[in-house]
């Protein structure tokens, strides 16, 4: 019997992925059953269960793929230095991963925020879920963190804010705008832009001379 290569089983895992992941961003979680995964992605009950032996073991892989490719983009967008202020930062990352997923066959801006949605959402049920959750929060806070450190060693921020505070509310924002798309929909990156950098601009008080 011919050996069948990492990279065959790696585009296999792939398709899988791919095609829970078109079942579970157009039903939901809970409509979908194994077999609707099956037949988006082609494939046999056997190919399908040795790799993935139940629903929930999908979910968690999309969820940690999910978490793995946010993560990285912002790292990647925070190595610049001197760092991008965050009204720049933050919608080009979020333009930039929901470019990669809208440019999918029939995939919506929407698809991605919709998932992450729903991923939150079912941490609430699944314990497994709920870790890698709160895994890939602390990873992220962790970069949030660093990338703000970065903003005061180039004397971008001068608040004696707790770096750790600034960082939750960076990535707060960040949520919001996910959780605003998955329901709403139609809200461009750049939108967060002119919002944050107009939030940026204020000062202690009222112009002089009012």
């Amino acid at each position: 019997m011919a050996r069948v290569s990492q990279a065959h089983l790696d585009a296999r895992r792939r398709q899988i992925l791919d095609g829970a992941t078109r079942c579970f961003t157009r039903n939901g979680f809970h409509a979908t059953s194994m077999q609707d995964v099956l037949k988006e992605a082609d494939l046999s009950a056997g190919a399908v269960y040795r790799y993935f032996r139940s629903k929930d073991e999908l979910i968690v892989a999309i969820a940690e793929e999910t978490f793995l490719s946010i993560r990285g983009a912002f790292e990647a967008a925070a190595e610049q230095s001197p760092p991008p202020a965050p009204d720049l930062l933050i919608s080009e990352v979020l333009g930039t991963i929901l470019d990669v997923r809208a440019g999918e066959p029939g995939a919506d801006p929407r698809d991605l925020p919709r998932l992450m949605l729903q991923v939150w959402t079912e941490t609430l049920r699944n314990e497994e879920l709920a870790a890698l959750l709160r895994r890939g929060y602390e990873e992220i806070s962790g970069a949030w963190v660093r990338l703000v450190e970065s903003y005061r060693e180039a004397g971008m921020l001068h608040s004696g804010v707790p770096t750790a505070h600034i960082a939750r509310t960076l990535i707060a924002t960040t949520q919001g705008y996910v959780t605003q798309q998955a329901l709403f929909g139609g809200i461009d990156p750049a939108i967060l832009r002119d919002g944050l950098r107009g939030l940026m601009s204020m000062t202690d008080g009222p112009p002089a001379g009012r």
